[in-house]
């Protein structure tokens, strides 16, 4: 389904997001007002993100960095985590970088947050007890619920699961990991989930972005 995109369900969020880059919210101009041809000016950008923001002194993921767009430079609302707006936007701009080397930026501000983000991977949390280190590094490949475990490469995101029957971001699929082990997670956007993506993109260095990816 991956690999064909007139099978692959999640294309339908892509196309959508393609229509939300050409029209302007309200007065302002479009998406493609400023950037011009996502084929060019998007290019590349999905595979260095999370990023540093310098007004937010603070990592960014790229859908954060798409509502910042549109609140600064659109004057339009945010749009809610998970909306469907939301994630078309994202999976369109992520797949300019289809096939492209997953790049985390080489800049020193985001190392203290990298190793935040190393350290809640690798820290057992909830009832369970249990880290991420523990499922995706020592049993990768092994099966669990008949499912094979994969090591937690966050390439193809956002991403359709048939699971959810719909496209969901990376950090929808961390929360349903941390609920699964009996631990509560933190809100969509917290700076600790944007850290664990910023960790799962250095590990993935050099893995080809696959977005938009379609998983079980």
């Amino acid at each position: 389904m991956q690999r064909d995109d007139s099978q692959n369900p999640a294309m339908l969020w892509v196309k959508g997001g393609e229509v939300l880059w050409q029209t302007a919210p309200g007065q302002s101009k479009s998406c493609a007002g400023c950037h011009g041809d996502a084929a060019t000016s998007m290019r590349g950008v999905a595979a260095r993100y999370p990023a540093f923001d310098t007004s937010l002194s603070k990592p960014i993921n790229l859908s954060q960095r798409i509502d910042q767009c549109r609140v600064r430079h659109q004057q339009a609302p945010a749009l809610p985590a998970e909306s469907e707006d939301l994630l078309s936007l994202e999976a369109f701009v992520a797949m300019q970088s289809r096939g492209m080397p997953t790049a985390p930026p080489d800049d020193a501000r985001l190392t203290p947050f990298t190793a935040r983000g190393r350290q809640a991977f690798e820290g057992r949390i909830g009832q369970v007890d249990l880290s991420c280190a523990q499922c995706h590094d020592a049993h990768a490949g092994q099966r669990l619920a008949g499912s094979i475990i994969p090591q937690g490469h966050a390439t193809g995101y956002p991403i359709y699961r048939l699971e959810w029957q719909g496209m969901g971001s990376l950090q929808r699929r961390l929360r349903n990991c941390m609920t699964g082990v009996r631990a509560e997670a933190p809100p969509f956007g917290a700076s600790e989930l944007v850290e664990l993506e910023l960790y799962l993109a250095q590990r993935a260095k050099g893995m080809a972005v696959e977005t938009p990816a379609v998983r079980p």
